[in-house]
């Protein structure tokens, strides 16, 4: 299999490219139009300087070369583009031969990452929701002329799992730029999948398939999926694969063919010409560069770091920093480790009760989370009583957890009182402290589960555990 990816994504600018109508999703339908975005005679467009900084941090963040560039009408007649063409970057797009680094080390070469306005949306009226068999179909106009960067990979991929690593990590990088919402449930990043078979790694590409508009990640991996095997059955059929532009049908789990694969003479690409060239500077170059913070790969090397000083970080703790970096949450893991809190709590607290509420958990104030932890780390709290204590927190949307703890009646038992509660639960139970003395360590959580009751949730786990081995000898 040779996959290779194009990835629109909408920027995350006020106005849209070419003229001031509101970049704005969901607004009543065609209530964001104007002349310009209409295709009206005598309109004419005035390029967005944000979205142009904006596709500049994404070729910063794609490692590729920033160049002097330049816009091109495709012309195409499709209803959703009033206008008949589409202003967009041909042969002389903004950034060029860049890369994006798979967490696995696998390297995408990125072939180019251009700039272009977007189109309308079509909804086709009736059963099946496409244009064949539809009663009528609804033009809006809303998102006509949005900004967009279209992101090319080159045919590096070779499976499917490649493929979703890819788009997972791009839409990271989009979103930690500032550039895009990453919002694929919203049509604001969408993939376009080409995808051919070939008998062995050194033989030529075979004839690709373009599979449009993919708008999920498992969308994504299973129209490859297919696609590949569909090709593989034709082949070996002794039948030929042709190049075609292809539907994902999700419900049916099968692709079908659209039209006929467009090269680029058939767009009839020409020069806009009401636009100058665009020849970013290497100032302006660099102080784009500058407003770019650390992209996910090196959030993931910095929790990493924090966990291998305490030891080395095992598979569901890398698991869980790539949980923390998607949902923007490390800095709450960085700031408790410097507090002193041990980084393995502070990264499964993130991971797990943080990320139940990730919009809240951002919106907290770092010093409040990082009380709680702390209080949860010297004893203070249970790991139970921290998590409700949390819970508040993101209810109350800050405040302070020594207070919420004492309001709910978290107090830290002493050592005698939570002696005097384990060797009741033991004396209660003879058979099963008898097995946990011969080795049945499974009823350690038996037992815990006995003192956690009795004390209203009170006992700290890791207390009642050295009261069991002090017991046990």
């Amino acid at each position: 299999m040779v996959i290779g990816l194009e990835v629109h994504c909408e920027l995350k600018t006020a106005t849209k490219l070419f003229c001031g109508c509101p970049n704005m999703f969901g607004d009543e339908p065609n209530t964001n139009v104007c002349p310009n975005c209409l295709g009206l005679p005598g309109s004419l467009p005035v390029l967005n300087q944000r979205a142009v900084e904006l596709a500049m941090a994404i070729g910063t963040a794609l490692h590729c070369d920033i160049r002097a560039s330049t816009f091109h009408r495709k012309n195409y007649f499709y209803p959703d583009q009033a206008k008949d063409y589409q202003i967009s970057q041909y042969d002389e797009p903004l950034n060029v031969d860049g890369h994006l680094d798979l967490p696995d080390g696998f390297r995408v070469g990125i072939e180019r990452a251009h700039m272009e306005e977007d189109t309308g949306k079509t909804t086709h009226a009736g059963t099946s929701g496409r244009i064949h068999g539809a009663d009528y179909s609804l033009v809006d106009y809303n998102r006509s002329g949005v900004p967009l960067v279209e992101i090319v990979s080159r045919p590096d991929m070779r499976t499917a799992d490649q493929a979703r690593a890819y788009v997972t990590e791009l839409r990271a990088i989009l979103v930690a730029s500032g550039a895009s919402d990453g919002k694929m449930e919203e049509g604001s990043m969408r993939v376009d999948a080409n995808v051919s078979v070939r008998p062995g790694p050194d033989d030529p590409f075979g004839t690709r398939c373009e599979i449009k508009n993919l708008n999920s990640v498992r969308s994504l991996g299973r129209a490859i999926e297919y696609e590949a095997e569909r090709q593989i059955a034709l082949l070996e059929s002794g039948e030929r694969v042709v190049q075609q532009t292809r539907h994902w049908d999700e419900g049916a789990g099968r692709t079908q063919a659209l039209r006929s694969k467009e090269d680029a003479y058939d767009y009839r690409y020409f020069l806009e010409p009401d636009l100058v060239p665009l020849v970013p500077d290497a100032e302006w170059i660099r102080a784009v560069a500058d407003t770019l913070g650390m992209m996910p790969a090196e959030r993931r090397a910095r929790l990493t770091e924090l966990l291998d000083e305490g030891g080395g970080a095992t598979r569901s703790q890398l698991l869980q920093v790539a949980t923390v970096v998607e949902l923007r949450l490390d800095d709450l893991v960085v700031e408790a480790v410097a507090a002193g809190v041990p980084s393995a709590l502070a990264l499964a607290r993130t991971a797990n009760e943080a990320a139940t509420d990730a919009d809240a958990a951002r919106a907290l104030d770092p010093k409040s989370y990082v009380e709680l932890l702390t209080l949860e780390a010297n004893g203070s709290l249970s790991a139970t009583q921290a998590k409700a204590v949390l819970a508040e927190l993101f209810v109350l949307g800050g405040g302070d957890p020594a207070a919420i703890a004492r309001d709910k009646g978290f107090e830290a038992m002493s050592e005698d009182s939570l002696a005097a509660t384990v060797g009741e639960a033991v004396a209660a139970h003879p058979d099963e402290w008898a097995r946990f003395c011969e080795g049945d360590d499974k009823l350690a959580g038996f037992f815990t589960m006995l003192v956690m009751k009795a004390t209203r949730g009170q006992a700290n786990g890791k207390a009642v555990a050295a009261e069991l081995r002090r017991l046990k000898g």
